[in-house]
């Protein structure tokens, strides 16, 4: 039978035009020459410009300001946003943010992505500033913590762009938080509250961690509960307890992700049940502890299952991890929490109980693992009233999510599988019997594809037809089991020799590529 590729691919892409061309008209007006400005709105100039003061010295008091339509443009500096102190939150029982958006249609742009830095350390500190004692845990709960702080926020407005600056050092609590830039469409309501969104040349950091104390760094750049069409492109994240990159709640998120940098994370990327029209390509996760997770969850990330079935397809899939570079994620010694901690260190991708994804045209070097891994998910946390157990099969104590219909093609690999472990490799398959199952084929290493179980690329080569891989007495679940501790500590032991944390390392802040034309699209402005 044909690949599941195939019928797909060209519909994939013409999804991806159309989600940028979609974008830029809704969020960001129509692409335009570098130089020429876009009539309409106003401009509201935060800081000082070459020798020219704007209107407001905080970037939330112009957010305050803004109307649909309106151009926030923010000059060099180090802005110590603390909107979470004078009552800007979505709710009294969740944290609030140093920024909140909740006017639609608006554009914010730095005019230096390395320069202007949205600081969530105490004001007087130095930009991102390591030291425990600059660190701002947010407003007081009552409990003695911090209530947490989450640094831009989106809530539940379509056409936001976020655009050319800098992130660092928001931190969780005791009413959530830790995230950086964050799309937010409804966080644990089970729908999707957001439509057309884009954040583009943005980095996402942290330089303080504290393995005594619970306030860390979540998430980089975040994206929940919306349909799109959503577009991050051409950033850069690192140094987070979950992951680098967050896509979920979303069953057709329309969302593309590309030129992406994910580095010293527990995940690079993460996606609960996150499927139907998602590509994540041209993009690079490395000194991840696991480069990419997509999973399926009974959280609050609800509605579950994970797949990238296409809508009105369901033989499809209209989600794609393709043309990536995923290498050398090995390290164990990143920030960690929950259930991100699990990630098997040594992968590449790994699908958790998710269906219906294509990994194809990837690079995959060095994982010591696994380069690709199929698992199943076991989900043992106590459910929000919002999760169901949605396509997962209900079991004392337990949601449970099988992985099928997922396609691995046409990817390269080398050096993967060099921890020695038996069945480290390229290649792992843990499924049940389901039609269809999970296929294999077209798979590349210069010293020969290594799949688990047996050669999965003779077994597994057919896409569409019922299968299963490994079973749960297997090597290779044992291996997994030992690898990810999902159970408990597994001891150094010759055939069980995993990488184990010893001290958190945080990857040093670098400079990243800036927008090349700051003023493409703002109308005319005494800055532009």
């Amino acid at each position: 039978m044909r690949s599941l590729r195939t019928p797909t691919a060209t519909a994939v892409l013409a999804m991806t035009v159309a989600t940028l061309i979609g974008v830029s008209a809704v969020a960001a007006g129509a692409s335009r020459p570098a130089g020429e400005h876009r009539r309409g709105g106003r401009v509201l100039r935060v800081g000082e410009w070459r020798g020219r003061r704007g209107g407001f010295d905080t970037i939330q008091d112009a957010v305050d300001a803004a109307r649909p339509g309106d151009w926030i443009l923010i000059a060099p500096g180090d802005y110590h946003e603390r909107a979470d102190y004078t009552g800007h939150q979505v709710s009294a029982d969740k944290a609030g943010a140093g920024v909140l958006i909740r006017t639609p249609g608006i554009h914010l742009r730095g005019l230096d992505r390395n320069r202007v830095v949205v600081d969530g350390t105490k004001p007087g500190s130095k930009q991102c500033d390591p030291a425990p004692a600059a660190q701002d845990f947010g407003p007081a709960d009552g409990s003695g913590r911090g209530a947490g702080r989450n640094g831009i926020e989106v809530f539940e407005v379509d056409g936001v762009t976020v655009e050319n600056l800098t992130v660092c050092n928001f931190l969780d609590g005791a009413k959530g938080g830790g995230n950086q830039i964050w799309f937010n469409g409804g966080d644990g309501s089970g729908q999707t509250h957001i439509g057309a969104f884009r954040g583009a040349y943005l980095s996402a950091t942290s330089t303080y961690f504290d393995t005594s104390k619970s306030p860390r760094a979540e998430y980089g750049i975040f994206a929940s509960n919306s349909h799109g069409p959503g577009v991050l492109a051409h950033t850069y994240a690192s140094n987070m307890a979950d992951s680098s990159y967050y896509v979920g709640a979303c069953p057709d998120c329309n969302t593309l992700v590309t030129d992406a940098h994910a580095q010293n994370s527990a995940l690079g990327y993460s996606g609960t049940n996150a499927g139907g029209h998602l590509v994540i390509e041209r993009s690079e996760w490395d000194h991840n502890k696991t480069g990419i997770s997509t999973n399926s969850q009974n959280n609050d990330d609800a509605p579950s299952p994970q797949s990238g079935a296409c809508p009105g397809s369901p033989g499809r899939s209209c989600t794609f991890f393709r043309n990536n570079w995923i290498h050398d994620n090995n390290n164990p010694n990143v920030p960690q929490s929950g259930t991100a901690g699990l990630g098997p260190v040594g992968t590449g991708i790994v699908v958790a109980g998710g269906r219906f994804d294509t990994i194809t045209q990837n690079r995959f070097d060095r994982n010591g693992a696994w380069g690709v891994l199929l698992v199943p998910f076991p989900d043992s946390g106590t459910p929000p009233p919002v999760a169901h157990c949605e396509g997962g099969q209900q079991q004392p104590g337990l949601c449970y999510y099988d992985d099928w219909g997922n396609e691995v093609s046409a990817n390269r690999f080398r050096g993967n599988g060099f921890f020695g472990n038996p069945t480290n490799g390229d290649g792992g398959d843990i499924s049940g019997l389901h039609d269809p199952g999970n296929c294999w084929h077209g798979n590349l290493d210069p010293t020969g594809f290594t799949g688990a179980p047996g050669d999965l690329q003779a077994t597994h080569g057919v896409c569409g037809v019922a299968n299963q891989g490994a079973d749960l007495g297997s090597e290779l679940t044992a291996q997994v089991i030992c690898d990810t501790e999902v159970f408990g500590p597994c001891p150094d032991a010759p055939g069980k020799h995993y990488p184990r944390a010893t001290s958190v390392v945080l990857r040093p802040m670098t400079r990243q590529r800036s927008m090349p034309e700051v003023c493409e699209g703002v109308p005319d402005d005494a800055w532009c």
